[in-house]
């Protein structure tokens, strides 16, 4: 499941906590898993807990569905750094999107539950 086979970032939605929070992180610049984990889990970074297995496993398929990718770089030799692609920007954005949209319904009908009452 490569960017080939999804070329439309909107058929990769609605993304996990853990993979949009991924990406939030990556956003920023490429990290190593333990800096990832530890910026995902601050509000900012989208309050996401996870262990090294979730974030390793996630990391795996984000790969394979082409939106992270390994940059090659080790600052030693069991630290391997990680970068958001540009599909994976893509998808990115379109979730922000996504939810942008979301919340604004969410304020829209929090207005009119309040105007009932």
């Amino acid at each position: 499941m490569g960017k080939a086979d999804n070329p439309d970032p909107n058929s990769l939605l609605p993304l996990s906590p853990v993979v949009f929070s991924i990406l939030l992180v990556l956003a920023g610049s490429e990290k190593h898993g333990y800096a990832i984990m530890k910026e995902a889990a601050l509000p900012e970074g989208g309050g996401v807990t996870m262990g090294p297995g979730t974030l390793y496993g996630s990391l795996d398929r984000m790969m394979r569905s082409g939106l992270v990718e390994e940059t090659g770089f080790t600052d030693n030799e069991r630290r391997r750094y990680y970068r958001i692609t540009k599909f994976g920007s893509e998808v990115f954005s379109a979730e922000a999107a996504r939810l942008a949209r979301v919340m604004n319904t969410v304020r829209r009908k929090a207005l009119l539950e309040g105007a009932r009452q």
